[in-house]
């Protein structure tokens, strides 16, 4: 029942990381392009201070879960969910450390002066957040994996003979 429930969770929380930085990524950040930088600025402020608490609970769920099936899985199952466990971790990091401080940047610009550089600022955001929705997107597939190939029951072929034991 354990690695059942454990299961639910990581699939449950990979997906929602998976999902949300994937909208965010296909979405949003190609909205941010096309509006005017003062619009783009603004709303992406607001939306990295929803974002911020939601998104870090996502990232821990997704890591700690993932890291509790590997501990609780063996073989290639133990592998894969280390793996992904360990792509949910990278996830927070290049959030952390690469989006995070470029989003205090931007909320400065919000209310004073943007710099003559922002245009590759805003990229290298881009730049990051790209690569970590394709961090979070490969540890959910991961999940699914071991859920649907890995630790699929084996199935006995109708024709096969069934040995009785006395």
């Amino acid at each position: 029942m354990l690695i059942r429930t454990v299961k639910s969770l990581a699939l449950l929380s990979s997906g929602l990381l998976a999902g949300a930085m994937g909208y965010g990524a296909v979405n949003v950040a190609q909205t941010f392009k096309v509006v005017p930088l003062d619009v783009r600025l603004t709303f992406h402020a607001a939306l990295m201070n929803m974002n911020g608490p939601v998104m870090q609970t996502a990232m821990g769920l997704a890591a700690v879960s993932a890291g509790a099936l590997a501990v609780l899985s063996r073989g290639v199952s133990r592998l894969v969910a280390a793996g992904a466990a360990g792509l949910a971790v990278v996830t927070f990091l290049i959030t952390r450390f690469g989006n995070v401080p470029i989003n205090g940047q931007i909320k400065q610009w919000a209310v004073g002066q943007v710099p003559s550089d922002h245009l590759e600022i805003l990229q290298r955001w881009d730049t990051f957040n790209v690569v970590r929705s394709s961090t979070a997107a490969t540890a959910f597939v991961a999940v699914i994996v071991i859920v649907t190939v890995l630790d699929r029951p084996r199935r006995v072929a109708a024709d096969a003979p069934v040995a009785l034991s006395a």
